[in-house]
């Protein structure tokens, strides 16, 4: 795939994945077991995360405007995704309550870092250097 092709179908993911992160929430009221963690967090963590994960949106979809400018969100979005799935995959198989995370929400984080980093070139990811445009 060549660079202009890739930056269209980056800019299309970054929006794409941006309005995704404002369904996390009525995503974890249709299927709680998927998307909410049970352990007495409830609904004051779904909310808290929900708001983390909706600011992340906005600023996913203002990046893909021009997402070469974006790189360290990108990069930002990639990285605390593949985290946040293997926290919570070891976190649903000790707690067995947990288990419908392995098939909801740890899949979906996995495939937005693999989506977004095979769509950003080593390009667009290098770090710029101080002073460098």
């Amino acid at each position: 795939m060549n660079d202009a092709k890739r930056e269209k179908f980056l800019k299309i993911a970054l929006v794409t994945f941006g309005v995704l992160f404002f369904v996390i929430y009525p995503l974890g009221l249709i299927w709680p077991s998927g998307w909410q963690w049970h352990s007495g967090h409830g609904q004051y963590y779904l909310q808290m995360i929900c708001g983390i994960y909706a600011v992340l949106g906005v600023f996913l979809i203002l990046a893909a405007r021009n997402p070469s400018e974006h790189r360290s969100l990108i990069s930002f979005t990639i990285w605390s995704s593949i985290v946040h799935a293997g926290i919570m995959s070891v976190q649903a198989i000790y707690d067995r309550d947990e288990l419908g995370h392995l098939v909801g929400d740890v899949p979906a984080l996995l495939l937005i870092a693999a989506v977004l980093w095979y769509l950003s070139s080593a390009q667009q990811l290098r770090p710029v250097a101080i002073g460098q445009r």
